[in-house]
């Protein structure tokens, strides 16, 4: 499965949001973009991750950074999460691993000494343009969020 590194074109993706809106790369183009892909919805890892990406929402938003998640799961399950634990940003749904795919985040993975197929959780910052600036693979879900915001402030 190939990485992506900094300075490669972001892959194009065009994939329903909680709500069945299609949310794609072109719609993020003109302002800088955190993708990130994560396991599931409302599992402790994918919360913590979730909840902090929002806790710091207006951070990234004063930084005219937009936030996407994007997992397997449907709109369903996106939509309860969000509800759950007051979620601001989208979730997309990726069940097909397309994206994924495209993005080196799906792929096989050790989960407790075992070798499985999965989603490797992967963050990818992206400039204006669908540049990526930094790509992050295998990132521990707590306290990812801020790493990334350092980079959001350091690019900026």
């Amino acid at each position: 499965m190939p990485k992506l590194e900094a300075g490669n074109k972001a892959p194009a993706f065009s994939l329903p949001d909680q709500d069945g809106k299609k949310i794609g790369l072109k719609d993020l183009k003109g302002a800088p973009a955190v993708v990130y892909f994560y396991p599931a919805d409302d599992t402790p890892g994918c919360t913590k991750e979730a909840c902090q990406f929002n806790e710091n929402l207006s951070v990234f938003s004063r930084a005219g950074v937009t936030v996407v998640g994007i997992s397997p799961d449907g709109a369903a399950k996106h939509q309860r999460f969000r509800e759950k634990y007051g979620l601001k940003f989208p979730l997309l749904s990726d069940p097909g691993h397309q994206t994924m795919e495209a993005y080196g985040a799906w792929g096989e993975k050790t989960l407790y000494g075992k070798k499985t197929l999965g989603v490797i959780r992967s963050t990818f910052l992206l400039n204006d343009k669908g540049v990526i600036v930094r790509a992050w693979y295998n990132v521990r879900a707590d306290g990812h969020a801020a790493k990334v915001l350092e980079e959001v402030r350091s690019a900026g």
